[in-house]
Formats: structure tokens, C-alpha cells, sequence
């Protein structure tokens, strides 16, 4: 789906913007000397065609400002912000999670919010970072949580169309490509599909693309396999999920990430099995990312270099993993280099893990501020984006979108959450400043724009 914004400039120096329903906006400044400059505010692809009705064509390269010369008749621009599904290349997708729910959203059970599922108190969060809500159209009240000014406190639920829709238009706005969904294989017995829903129904009215990524953590070794494989094949069959032309592709196939790949978890054998399955179906395959240990490269456990040298693309997991540079913490990215060259060779792509920055001491229940990794005001980002764009990288998984439980979101967090429990915030900078670190990151990884040690932007 094309959302887009048309400029239509007249040989008069008339110049008519038109809105079409999108996101983002294109302005132009005042014809000067017989041209016209138009600059947009978000990531896209700018298009242009002689009549509103097209056709349109795509102006290669054209840099963000754009300055057109002004021609008889009328010209008309609009900004294509729908993302290419049909390759992996190219893309920063976030991890979303999609696992919150409230008592009152269909259901009477606080999860992932609390421990417990029928109360919510200090002693009981599971999370890290408080939401902000004040745009969201469905919100559910915290019993004992309060803002600052005493008001109630609330927070939303992944089972709401609406949630997962706002999620999406922030992803359109800020230039954001879309999401790795995560699916939990604990959780699939019964197929379940209300947030795969919510998210295919979102990419798709914005131009997001998505693709799943199941989770094994958890899940008996005797059954996963089995689990893993008919969930697969239910979704393929019934929801046909890879027909769906926001799903992502490459090569030709769909593309899905298998997460959990550690040594210490399942056996070499299970490891070929899945493997085994989903590159060579030939109804069900797909091209496989997997997703686990930062280490695999230099991994000695017996018939598991094999292991890591047969996907399609690997995705080391990275957070957490940091460097001490004076007194401030980094996310470690120099083994990044040696990972590359080390995936080239066994015929894989490099999918980096980037990470805002970590906690999870309600979740652990450990005193305030043992866990942090800080953020640096963003710096602890920028530096992973301006590692990988050093590399070459043109591709990147950002953990997460939503993730607050261990204090990895880049969404819209408030920096002044209830007072009745530790919060950590966004330091004071404003609420979308990591959805804006992350669409410049991106515009640095894809050579939209310079490549820069320091932040490119400011607050």
C-alpha cells in the first residue's frame, strides 16, 4: 500500500501541496530562479509524474532536499514510504514482542506487566520502563500507580488492533521498515493469532513489512521440533502468512528467524533437525535466520561449528554483551569484523544485533540499578549503527521495539512514570528520541546519509 503526499507545481511558480493520507509530509520552499525545492521529513522513496493520476516514477538517488526545475504544464511528486518485502537487504527491522495484556482487553489476567496475574504492585512488576500513553486509544488502569501529578496510570495491551496500529504509524512516521514478531513455541499449541493479526494487519495498512520469529526458549527438547514444525505448517496452510505481501521475503522464499540456538539448550542432532527442515522443505522452506550465541564463531562444543555455518543468515545475540571504554559501558561490536568474514565463508548473511541499552531489576527482583547497562543518551546506540555502516553492513535486527521488561524499547517511553516503584527512563530526552536514533541509523547503515561517530541529530 502507497501512502503518499503530492506537491503539485505549476509553470506559473503556483505551488499546491495536496495531502494523500500518509505519514510523513513533503514541503517545498518558494520557486527561486525557475526552480522549486522539496524536502520531505521521513524515509521514502520519491516519485514523481507529469499527472496526479501517474505514472510515477521513482527519481533515483534523489537526495533529501530535492530541487526540480519548473516546467510548462504541472509536475507532481508524492513520497512511496511502502517498504520492499521482497528482500532481506536493505532493512533495520526491530524486534517486537506483542506480549502485554490487561485485565479487561478480552481477557482477566495481567501478563508480562506483572508476576502476578490478577494484581499489579510494586512488589509484582515484571517491567522496566513505563509507556507512554498519551496517544494510545485503548488504555487499562494500573490499581496503585500514579503519575507525579496524581492522576491515574494506565497501560495498553498487545490483544488491542489499536496498540499494535499506533506501534505501526510511529514505525511509518519515524522511517522505521517493520518488525521481527516474536513467537513464542511454548505458547503455539492452540495456534494462536490475535497479535499475528494485529501486526499483519498494521504492516499492511502502512507499508511495514513483517516477518516471524520463533522463540524456542523454554519448550521441552522431546517436543519442539514437532511444535515448532506444525505451528509452521498451521500458519502456511490456514492463515497462508506468507502470502501476504508484507511478508518478507528473499530469494524467493519467506523469510523466518529461528531463535535459541545455544549450546547449553538442545542437542547438536535437534539443532540439524529444525535445519534440516526448513531450508529443504519443499513446501514449507523458507530463508532461515538464526538467531543465538554472541560466541558461535569461536564455539568448541562438539558439532556445533557445523551447526552455525548452515543457516542462510546468522544473528548473533548481542545484548548485553558490552565493552569498558573509560568508565562508560558499550555494546561490544569488535568481533563484528571476524563474524563477517566468518559467515561469508560459510555462504551466510550477517544480521548484527543493535541495542539501546538493558535493565531488569524488577524482573529480577534485584535493588535499583544493579542491572543497568546505561543508555548514554543515546550514544550506546549510535555506536552500533556507526560500527556496522564502518563494516558495510546494510542490514540490521534492533532489540527491541517494545521490549520494556529488560529495558530495551525503542518506542515512546515517559520520562516521568508512576512514583509507587523504580522506573528507568529516556534520561530526559524526548519520548520518540530512540525511534528517531534508530530511522537515522538506518539512513546511515543504507548510505542515506553520512556515516558519523558522534549523533547526527539533536533533541
Amino acid at each position: 500500500m502507497i501512502r503518499t503526499i503530492a506537491v503539485v507545481v505549476f509553470s506559473t511558480f503556483f505551488v499546491c501541496v495536496m495531502r494523500v493520507g500518509a505519514a510523513a509530509r513533503l514541503t517545498n520552499a518558494p520557486p527561486v530562479n525557475g526552480k522549486v525545492v522539496i524536502s520531505w521529513n521521513s524515509r521514502g522513496a520519491l516519485e514523481i509524474a507529469d499527472q496526479v493520476t501517474g505514472p510515477w516514477v521513482t527519481k533515483t538517488n534523489a537526495t533529501n532536499p530535492y530541487t526540480n526545475a519548473l516546467t510548462t504544464g504541472s509536475r507532481f511528486f508524492r513520497l512511496n514510504q511502502t517498504v520492499d518485502a521482497t528482500t532481506l537487504r536493505k532493512k533495520v527491522l526491530c524486534g517486537y514482542q506483542g506480549w502485554f495484556r490487561c485485565p479487561g482487553d478480552g481477557g482477566s489476567q495481567w501478563i508480562h506487566w506483572s508476576r502476578s496475574t490478577s494484581t499489579i504492585a510494586s512488589n509484582t512488576l515484571t517491567f522496566e520502563m513505563w509507556p507512554d500513553m498519551s496517544e494510545y486509544t485503548n488504555s487499562y488502569p494500573a490499581p496503585g500507580f500514579t503519575y507525579p501529578g496524581g492522576s491515574q496510570a494506565s497501560l495498553f495491551s498487545s490483544q488491542d488492533q489499536q496498540t499494535v496500529d499506533r506501534h505501526f504509524d510511529w514505525m511509518q512516521e519515524y522511517g522505521i521498515d517493520g518488525v521481527w514478531l516474536s513467537r513464542f513455541v511454548v505458547g503455539v499449541a492452540n495456534h494462536p493469532t490475535n497479535v499475528l493479526m494485529n501486526v499483519r494487519n498494521a504492516a499492511n495498512r502502512t507499508g511495514r513489512t513483517f516477518a516471524l520469529e520463533y522463540d524456542m526458549s523454554g519448550q521441552a527438547t522431546n517436543t519442539l521440533f514437532t511444535r515448532l514444525t506444525n505451528d509452521w505448517r498451521w500458519l502456511v496452510d490456514n492463515l497462508h502468512i506468507t502470502d501476504d505481501p508484507r511478508y518478507l521475503h528473499h530469494n524467493g522464499k519467506p523469510v523466518l528467524m529461528i531463535w535459541g540456538f545455544f549450546t547449553d539448550r538442545f542437542s547438536t542432532n535437534l539443532a540439524h533437525q529444525i535445519i534440516d527442515f526448513f531450508k529443504t522443505d519443499p513446501t514449507y522452506g523458507v530463508t532461515l535466520v538464526g538467531g543465538g550465541q554472541w560466541w558461535w564463531r569461536t564455539e568448541t562444543a562438539p558439532g556445533w561449528s557445523n551447526v552455525f555455518r548452515r543457516f542462510d543468515v546468522y544473528s548473533p545475540w548481542n545484548v548485553g554483551n558490552v565493552s569498558i571504554s573509560g568508565t562508560n559501558k558499550y555494546a561490544s561490536t569488535a568481533y563484528w569484523s571476524q563474524d563477517m568474514a566468518a559467515a561469508n565463508s560459510a555462504g551466510m548473511l550477517y544480521l548484527p544485533v543493535i541495542y539501546p541499552g538493558f535493565s531488569w531489576d524488577n524482573l529480577q527482583r534485584l535493588p535499583p540499578g544493579t542491572s543497568l547497562i546505561p543508555r548514554l543518551g543515546g550514544e550506546f546506540l549510535w555506536k552500533q549503527f556507526y560500527a556496522a555502516r564502518n563494516l558495510g553492513l546494510d542490514m540490521a535486527f534492533v532489540a527491541m521495539f517494545d521490549e520494556v521488561d529488560e529495558g530495551t524499547a525503542i518506542f515512546k517511553v515517559s520520562n516521568t512514570p508512576p512514583t509507587q516503584a523504580y522506573f528507568v527512563t529516556y534520561e530526559g530526552k524526548p519520548a520518540d528520541w530512540y525511534l528517531r536514533l534508530t530511522a537515522e541509523g538506518t539512513k546511515a547503515l543504507l548510505n542515506e546519509r553520512p556515516n558519523t561517530a558522534t549523533i547526527p541529530i539533536s533533541p
